[in-house]
């Protein structure tokens, strides 16, 4: 039996899946911290991927999809379920399933937008009655998160500016900090838990968006049971097909477009390992590459590609390094690269030769890490960097 995923965080932890025995070897495309054993172990294959290229791959039988395995609210009067948080790849599985099995589970947020399947596609089901998997807690944001989100939002969000985050601390800080802001927007692949408190402030309230005014869209979403309480029926809340929702060209359309991700290490050329410490496959590729190439050429030309991080790891090891991890596959090139904001403050890097982005991100760096960062600079670039 062959399991191709996309983290249905919906139905139950990965790994309670990729472990079972009868499995077997699994293509596995989006991975969480308790599948990366499992991947390294070779019990599970990771297909480098992005996101918004899945529902392709089910619509061309690159990977056929026999049983279409998904988690739906109860049918409305008219026989409609919806597939509530999971969007993203969901209905192109479905359109191209042999056979539909579903779990029925009243504690499924009803979503808006493109979420509708018909009763009578679903060949097979069982119904529960519990709450979807989801982030209990929230997100725990540390001192330098904060710092980070205070610097993105009083120097880089504009009022009026649409809006995508992706998944951490760092995002959520962000948000936390932009209650004086006016008008913003919101078009981004992930939802979680920061957003309602700047919607009910008015804060978000798309009035500025080119694609789709007064509407958040997003492709799936991810937080506590407070966060799926408010995307039950809300009508502000548009899920899409991750295919148009991440797809550039429309990303690209919207006004003021700035583009929040992370990363796990970055060279001081610009380039962000974002799937794998070292060797080590650790996460997906998501839209981080769509949205960065998107924001960074904008229609409107003012757009912004931000990439946010902690100086240092948990470990006390410099995130800013003068050459990749060994093994370490770059995700976001240096040519996508803008903005790079660290508890230190932010590095400008458009328009920048290469000597100028080592000057400006070693700046960022922790500052035990700057002289050392400087030396193994001027050994790589035989010479100084300098603003």
């Amino acid at each position: 039996m062959r399991w191709t995923t996309v983290l249905r965080r919906s139905l139950m932890p990965l790994s309670s899946r990729l472990s079972t025995p009868a499995i077997g070897k699994t293509p596995q495309r989006m991975t969480a911290d308790e599948a990366v054993s499992v991947i390294a172990s070779s019990h599970a294959d990771y297909i480098p991927i992005f996101l918004s290229d899945m529902p392709s791959y089910f619509y061309n039988k690159t990977f056929p999809v026999d049983v279409a395995l998904i988690s739906v609210t109860p049918p409305d009067k008219w026989g409609y379920c919806s597939v509530g948080v999971n969007v993203d790849t969901s209905l192109a599985a479905i359109e191209n399933a042999k056979k539909v099995i579903a779990i029925i589970n009243p504690k499924v947020p009803r979503t808006h937008g493109n979420t509708l399947i018909h009763q009578s596609r679903i060949d097979s089901f069982v119904e529960v009655d519990r709450e979807i998997y989801g982030n209990p807690e929230g997100m725990h944001i540390t001192e330098e998160e904060t710092k980070i989100g205070k610097l993105i939002a009083e120097n880089l969000v504009d009022d009026g500016a649409t809006l995508q985050l992706g998944i951490g601390a760092i995002p959520d800080s962000t948000l936390l900090a932009m209650k004086n802001h006016k008008d913003l927007g919101i078009h981004t692949e992930l939802l979680g838990d920061g957003v309602i408190d700047l919607i009910e402030l008015g804060v978000i309230n798309n009035s500025k968006k080119t694609v789709m005014p007064g509407k958040v869209v997003t492709s799936f979403g991810f937080g506590t049971q407070k966060f799926y309480k408010f995307l039950h029926d809300n009508p502000m809340i548009h899920f899409d097909c991750c295919s148009w929702t991440n797809h550039s060209d429309v990303v690209r359309a919207n006004s003021k477009m700035t583009c929040i991700n992370s990363g796990i290490e970055i060279d001081i050329t610009g380039q962000i390992a974002s799937d794998s410490i070292g060797k080590t496959f650790y996460s997906g590729f998501g839209g981080q590459v769509d949205f960065m190439n998107a924001s960074a050429t904008t229609y409107d030309g003012l757009g912004k590609a931000i990439i946010a991080l902690t100086s240092r790891t948990n470990k006390g090891k410099s995130k800013i390094t003068t050459t990749l991890a060994e093994g370490a596959g770059v995700v976001t090139t240096r040519g996508h690269v803008r903005y790079v904001v660290t508890e230190y403050g932010i590095a400008n890097l458009g328009g920048k030769n290469v000597r100028q982005r080592a000057y400006a991100l070693i700046q960022i760096a922790h500052p035990d890490d700057r002289e050392r960062l400087e030396k193994e600079a001027f050994q790589r670039l035989k010479c100084m960097p300098s603003p």
